[in-house]
């Protein structure tokens, strides 16, 4: 399961990020590393950008970006 499958309100731990280069430093960056607990806040009316909350701070990322992160609830 990914990221961006998730409804608003669930909560859920990344497994692995499988994006590739720039992208996968980049979320690294953001905190999104394997073992972080996270809670998708809210979804955009149109459905892009999502907002997640990790390590005590919200983070606004697209729905394009999230299908990279692989999650467990």
């Amino acid at each position: 399961m990914t990221l961006e499958q998730l409804k608003a309100g669930q909560s859920c731990k990344v497994k692995q990020i499988t994006a590739q280069g720039m992208l996968k430093r980049k979320l690294l960056e953001m905190g999104i590393t394997p073992g972080t607990e996270i809670v998708l806040r809210k979804i955009a009316p149109l459905g892009d950008p999502i907002q997640i909350n990790l390590r005590g701070y919200d983070l606004s990322i697209r729905k394009a970006d999230a299908k990279n992160i692989a999650v467990e609830i």
